[in-house]
């Protein structure tokens, strides 16, 4: 006996579902549409009515203060100026009350510092050139020669025919110069030191007794 070799075909379709299902969803969602839009002008209107409301307004703000230019405008505009003239002022009054007068040394006084400095220096020609350099300017401004170099012969010359010292005081300078330019234009070195700035300290201690004595004009010194 044959034996049928198909195998039995197995329904795999779902079941059909009763029409009654379908109807109650379309009933829900037909509900939920009505329920929808039966709401949605009520939730307008409560939507609306806040903004229709006039809001509670913020304290008014007080007065406001003036500005720091409109309090200090008067001092700022005056302060300066007046500040720069009160300065200047006591500037002014100060550099007059500390001002004075320089002083001016006399050619006896710088005749005697620059000798008495040169006395401590070694003795060579610079020296006896400065020497004899600082005994013919106080010389020249104490007898009142008038300006312009003069060479030591005219100098001398100079010296003999003054009228404030003595004959025998105007030989002794001249004397004194002649012998500083020897030593000074000597092709040797000077043997013995001729003690330059202390014989030219001592002549301007003995013409300036001339210069201060009442009888200056004759030539004749006091008695010290």
């Amino acid at each position: 006996m044959e034996m049928s070799s198909q195998t039995p075909n197995i329904n795999t379709q779902r079941p059909n579902l009763p029409p009654g299902g379908c109807r109650w969803k379309r009933a829900l969602t037909l509900w939920g549409l009505i329920w929808v839009f039966s709401l949605l002008p009520v939730t307008l209107v409560f939507a609306q009515a806040p903004t229709n409301t006039i809001p509670a307004l913020a304290p008014a703000y007080g007065e406001i203060p003036p500005t720091f230019w409109e309090q200090h405008e008067k001092t700022i505009l005056i302060g300066p100026p007046v500040f720069i003239f009160i300065a200047s002022l006591v500037c002014g009054i100060v550099a007059l009350v500390s001002y004075r007068k320089p002083v001016v040394a006399s050619p006896l006084t710088v005749a005697r510092q620059s000798l008495e400095k040169l006395q401590r220096a070694p003795e060579d020609g610079k020296v006896l050139s400065a020497v004899s350099q600082i005994l013919r300017r106080y010389l020249s401004t104490a007898l009142q020669f008038p300006p312009g170099e003069l060479t030591t012969a005219e100098f001398s010359a100079a010296l003999a025919g003054n009228p404030k010292i003595g004959a025998e005081q105007a030989q002794a300078i001249s004397s004194f110069l002649h012998e500083c330019d020897q030593k000074k234009f000597s092709p040797r070195a000077p043997q013995s030191k001729l003690n330059a700035a202390a014989r030219a300290l001592q002549l301007i201690a003995e013409t300036q007794k001339f210069l201060v004595a009442p009888g200056s004009t004759t030539g004749t010194p006091t008695p010290s």
